[in-house]
């Protein structure tokens, strides 16, 4: 066995992990792949032909290069990969779960700051689904659920835009921001909860790397709502609530680019 050490200075997302994947999807002499996406290193035990992997990983254009190529020792723990699937499942509910409820709430509460973190929501959810309904999949049914799921989290946002541009250049009455607070206040709970989920599983396989940075990145996400929920009570105002969609909305539609991305190479 060979352990593989890439450098990929544009794999800062599970969107280039998944990319990564689908490209080294045929190459069969790939025994095992490890995405460290914070320090955008790939690590990839194989038995030969190290020359193959790294043409296929440089015809991405990522701005990859191989750090080293050296033997090893290597042994699969196949009881890891239970407890990861179990915890990307837990996620996986709990972010489809709060898409339902933000959207709903935010429906009613007029707020566009939950309807956009709702979408965020569903884009995470989309992220999980891939990584377990694509395993033992072949190449053409994983890029056809990433096609639909980037197209469809676009739609959404689009339809948010224009729903946020209706509402700056008419007369909307102010969100309800006890809604937009106590929700936003769930949901940031929801996700501390799916960090420690997968903190738990204590490891370093890649779509639980993914998904820790996901977690992490909507606790942010919903402090972001909280704040501009408690701005709309302060100024009496709309005009938080449809910035912190519109930024929201922005992030679901960075994100579906590059799932689709990801789908057409």
């Amino acid at each position: 066995m060979y352990k593989a050490i890439f450098k990929i200075d544009k794999m800062d997302c599970p969107c280039e992990e998944n990319l990564i994947r689908l490209k080294l999807e045929n190459i069969e002499n790939i025994v095992h792949q490890e995405y460290d996406l914070t320090n955008r290193v790939l690590t990839i035990i194989h038995t030969n032909d190290i020359k193959l992997i790294e043409s296929a990983i440089a015809e991405l254009d990522l701005s990859s290069s191989l750090l080293e190529n050296t033997k090893t020792e290597y042994s699969e723990h196949p009881n890891d990969d239970t407890k990861q699937k179990k915890a990307l499942w837990a996620v996986l509910i709990i972010n489809f779960a709060f898409f339902i409820i933000e959207m709903a709430t935010g429906i009613v509460s007029k707020s566009m700051g939950l309807v956009a973190d709702s979408l965020d929501m569903l884009a995470d959810a989309f992220v999980y689904t891939m990584s377990l309904f694509a395993v033992g999949a072949v190449v053409a049914r994983k890029k056809k659920v990433a096609l639909i799921s980037g197209y469809f989290q676009i739609l959404l946002a689009i339809l948010g835009f224009i729903e946020v541009i209706k509402r700056f250049i008419g007369i909307e009455e102010v969100p309800h921001f006890q809604t937009m607070i106590i929700i936003s206040i769930l949901a940031l709970i929801a996700n501390t909860a799916s960090l420690l989920i997968l903190q738990k599983t204590k490891s370093k396989d890649a779509h639980i790397q993914a998904s820790l940075i996901f977690s992490s990145n909507d606790v942010i996400i919903n402090a972001g709502v909280i704040l501009a929920g408690i701005t709309v009570w302060w100024l009496n105002s709309n005009i938080p609530d449809l910035v912190i969609g519109s930024l929201l909305f922005a992030i679901v539609i960075r994100g579906a680019l590059r799932i689709l991305k990801l789908a057409k190479n």
